[in-house]
């Protein structure tokens, strides 16, 4: 019934498409960071665990040949790890996040700023219109041989009409790494079929594993192929609507999801980590809060802004043991200050006092979070009549604390409030140095 009458893959042709976009993906992420301070764990199995080291989070290609699966709690599988001599690794966000940003970087002078689109820590969608079909290839390989030369970690591209079709190809690339040599153009109609005939229909990119099932279940759609032979009226009503209709008109080689604005600010942001332990006291939870703001406040100074809605929120579990086992409950409050402000100071009074009504004793505390909102541009927030917008902000004192906590890193200089030995501090037992944050962690050459 939602079938279409011709393929319409094969029909469009080949000059109808305006431009092609392609995906920067690191392979393994975490664990390519790991290596790249390891050179003896190259060709070996490493695995990086998640927030206190709970789940696996990135896996090489030799953990996966061993059987170890993603999100898998480590101690369910910490036997098998330590006899296969899997090398395992805690979360280092500070190296992570710093070898993000030299890919980035590197991507930027490769292409110009305007034409990336950093889609996540370890993804970058590039904007290939001015590259001449016959060149892609060329130009992906240079492209993934500079990133991988000036930064040290591996990473596969995949290149293609449509953003939706650029991460299939890079999905497909990694599969055949000898074949592929880590680079995948899908710029014929012959070849995009062929990449949708051996797509999963849950392997599509917002496809997620209800829609799968349903289409499997249902209509019989195992593939991406399949699914693209479907009209507009069949993804209106089982695919959600406008997104489903953006989605399949993607498959099909029509370009729909644009390039977005890198200098985009967030309307919206939020802290929030897992306690390393369990907490019961109101000066932990306290503690945590404080520190969480002073992290927002961070973030909304750095995209120039200014928050007037705070939110603060706990995660509980009434069991009595130290255990996480979840059935956790959350509870939240807000506030609306008087006026918008990114002065820590003015943010930390107001959140620590939502988390003293939210606190109730005798309860186990497992997370804390904190949510900005109502933000908008501090330029333009409107003053207090009794004040300057100077000394309801002082910002040249945030603008040096900033300075010289992201040149010193670790709260060289922070609010009392978020506590001095913070024992409720995320658990990071197998983490590696901060090579390349730390003056006191520099990788040593001997």
């Amino acid at each position: 019934m939602y079938l279409n009458n011709v393929d319409a893959v094969a029909k469009s042709p080949l000059g109808e498409w305006g431009g092609f976009y392609a995906i920067i993906d690191c392979n393994s992420f975490y664990c390519s960071c790991e290596r790249l301070f390891r050179p003896d764990l190259a060709n070996k199995p490493v695995v990086v665990l998640s927030n206190n080291d709970g789940c696996i989070v990135s896996r090489t290609d030799e953990a996966k040949a061993l059987g170890i699966d993603m999100a898998v709690p480590y101690y369910q599988c910490k036997n098998e790890i330590q006899r296969n001599g899997v090398a395992v690794f805690s979360s280092n966000y500070n190296l992570y996040g710093e070898l993000s940003m030299r890919v980035m970087d590197t991507l930027r002078q490769i292409m110009g700023a305007s034409r990336v689109e950093v889609y996540s820590v370890d993804e970058a969608f590039l904007n290939m219109d001015i590259v001449p079909p016959a060149e892609l290839h060329s130009t992906a390989k240079h492209i993934k041989d500079t990133v991988e030369l000036w930064t040290g970690i591996k990473v596969s591209i995949g290149v293609a009409p449509t953003k939706l079709l650029s991460k299939m190809a890079n999905k497909l690339s990694k599969k055949d790494k000898q074949g592929t040599q880590g680079v995948l153009v899908l710029d014929t109609h012959e070849k995009i079929i062929d990449a949708l005939q051996c797509t999963a229909v849950g392997d599509i990119w917002g496809i997620g594993r209800k829609y799968a099932h349903k289409l499997k279940q249902l209509y019989n759609i195992y593939n991406a192929y399949e699914l693209s032979q479907m009209n507009e009226a069949f993804a209106q009503k089982h695919l959600g609507g406008v997104v489903g209709v953006r989605l399949l008109k993607e498959l099909k080689g029509e370009p729909c999801i644009a390039m977005k604005d890198p200098l985009e600010t967030k309307k919206n942001i939020m802290t929030t980590r897992m306690f390393g332990k369990p907490v019961y006291t109101l000066t932990e939870v306290k503690e945590a809060v404080a520190t969480y703001t002073a992290r927002a406040a961070e973030k909304l100074r750095r995209q120039y802004s200014a928050a007037q809605v705070l939110q603060v929120f706990v995660v509980t579990n009434n069991t009595k043991t130290d255990a996480y086992n979840y059935e956790p409950k959350s509870r939240y409050n807000y506030t609306k200050l008087p006026y918008a402000t990114s002065n820590t100071a003015e943010l930390l009074k107001a959140t620590l006092a939502l988390a003293e009504q939210l606190f109730v004793p005798g309860l186990k505390y497992l997370k804390a979070g904190v949510m900005l909102g109502g933000i908008v541009p501090d330029a333009a927030v409107q003053g207090n009549l009794f004040e300057t917008i100077q000394t309801n902000n002082h910002k040249k004192l945030m603008q040096t604390l900033d300075n010289i906590n992201f040149a010193m890193q670790e709260d060289a200089i922070k609010y009392v409030a978020s506590g001095l030995t913070r024992n409720w501090k995320m658990r990071q037992e197998l983490r590696s140095k901060k090579y390349t944050t730390r003056w006191d962690e520099l990788y040593e050459v001997g």
